[in-house]
């Protein structure tokens, strides 16, 4: 028995070590808010709870989207509410968009289409009050808003970047964003909250915008910088498995100060 016993732990060990873990990162210059291309595996460092894990490869990829569109329905809303119809002219063939409004509650307003008429016409009868929930907003949206998605799942908050009572923690989107593999974007225009919109997006292969800083780079309006930054993504291979519940931190080598965020694959 005791040697069965060893030979069972011996083959598990094994397993373990040969098994690898597939991650997606996002890889953002932080003013510009473009995305950083030519990376190679040796220029990533990842943390996984702290512990240092060799990554074996890196890939460059960008893919067709299934976007949900967070659009801040609250009293601060109406000073971002006209990059909304920016965002919605990104979409390329193929690629479908929702649309959810969001204050004091959260409430899909547009279903997925890529009829972007439907779109501009869902967000021009939208309706202003109340205080803004974000992390109650993505919570609500993450469960069970991308259904019937087919394509790599992404939400896009459009906020004027406060924050009201929400119910839930960050801990809890997390987790449930990486259980249905959707990656969190915000584009803000104040930066109360930045410290909590950097963290669900480095949680979940995501980015942050902060609107004043991409406007002092570009006049152009930045929804084509977006969503170039949306479907672009590296896919890393890292030897071994990553700790259950684990807190992930990916940095990438270099001189320059880079935002990098991932999101486990299974």
């Amino acid at each position: 028995m005791k040697r069965t016993r060893l030979a069972l732990l011996a083959l598990v060990l094994a397993a373990s070590l040969d098994a690898s873990t597939k991650m997606l990162v996002t890889v953002v210059e932080p003013k510009s808010g473009k995305p950083v291309t030519g990376l190679k595996a040796e220029d990533f460092t990842v943390l996984d709870d702290k512990t240092p894990r060799q990554v074996e490869s890196a890939d460059y990829s960008s893919d067709i989207l299934d976007v949900i569109l967070l659009l801040d329905t609250s009293l601060a809303g109406p000073m971002v509410q006209p990059l909304a119809d920016n965002f919605i002219a990104q979409l390329q063939p193929k690629e479908q968009m929702a649309v959810v409004s969001f204050h004091s509650s959260a409430d899909l307003i547009q279903d997925f289409t890529s009829s972007q008429e439907l779109l501009r016409r869902a967000i021009s009868q939208v309706k202003y009050g109340n205080t803004p929930h974000v992390l109650d907003a993505l919570y609500a949206t993450l469960d069970g808003g991308f259904q019937s998605s087919t394509f790599r799942r992404v939400i896009l908050m459009l906020t004027a970047g406060l924050e009201g009572p929400s119910r839930v923690k960050e801990g809890e989107v997390i987790q449930l964003a990486r259980r249905n593999g959707v990656s969190i974007f915000v584009a803000y225009a104040v930066g109360y909250e930045r410290s909590m919109f950097e963290l669900l997006a480095r949680q979940t292969g995501g980015a942050s915008f902060r609107l004043k800083d991409m406007r002092k780079t570009s006049n152009d309006l930045p929804g084509s910088r977006i969503f170039e930054v949306l479907r672009a993504h590296y896919t890393l291979t890292l030897a071994g498995n990553l700790s259950s519940g684990a807190k992930i931190r990916v940095e990438v080598k270099g001189p320059d100060k880079l935002f990098a965020s991932a999101l486990p694959l299974e």
